[in-house]
């Protein structure tokens, strides 16, 4: 079954990643190592390397592996950034941002998620992950400045929160949402400022955390 996974996964990185113009030889062998089926439940481990967003329950997502892979790739992640992953999930994205970055906050408000992430993490032995419960779209301002935040997932408005807990030239990725589409995005902050930058269309699951309120009406 292993060397399955294994096959598995190597057709991943061709038929999905390479081909999707992913080149960052360092997200490329991150992504070769890691055991995805580690981040899902047991009944979808032979599902875990298709292209499509995989449910992890409580309403969220496993991120299709393309969408996932050129938002890191975009994020410019070093190795010695400090990063944070906001909806850290079953932390599959918090695994691959440990294998490239210094450190990793992960932050995620399903403890059964949150369990799963650690579980897996202690598993592969990845000891630069401080994971925290609590609400993603407030981040981790104790741990902050970050040099990258990932918001796994979708969002209709990036909170304010979380661009305070940018550093200086720091990167910011997510998928923005609106009723029709969604647009993989760069935030970037220079001089103080955030700029912003379409990637590429994208579809994943809507993140409750950061939803648009409510309007009200009469």
């Amino acid at each position: 079954m292993q060397m399955s996974f294994a096959t598995a996964r190597q057709h991943m990185i061709e038929s999905q990643i390479r081909t999707n113009k992913v080149l960052d030889e360092r997200l490329i062998q991150a992504m070769s190592e890691l055991p995805r089926e580690l981040f899902v439940p047991e009944n979808l481990h032979a599902r875990a390397y298709i292209d499509d967003d995989l449910p992890l329950g409580a309403g969220r997502y496993l991120t299709e592996p393309m969408v996932i892979a050129r938002l890191l790739q975009a994020a410019d992640v070093r190795a010695t950034d400090n990063t944070l992953v906001a909806a850290a999930g079953a932390g599959y994205a918090v695994a691959l941002l440990a294998k490239l970055a210094s450190s990793v906050v992960a932050v995620e408000a399903e403890t059964p998620l949150g369990d799963r992430g650690i579980a897996a993490l202690a598993h592969l032995g990845i000891a630069n992950v401080v994971w925290q419960s609590g609400n993603p779209a407030a981040g981790a301002p104790k741990q902050a400045p970050y040099d990258v935040i990932l918001i796994d997932g979708g969002v209709e408005q990036v909170p304010q929160a979380l661009l305070d807990q940018l550093a200086e030239g720091g990167r910011l990725v997510t998928v923005l949402r609106d009723d029709r589409l969604g647009r993989a995005i760069l935030m970037q902050k220079d001089r103080g400022l955030i700029g912003q930058r379409v990637l590429f269309d994208a579809n994943v699951p809507l993140l409750a955390a950061f939803a648009k309120p409510q309007a009200f009406t009469f």
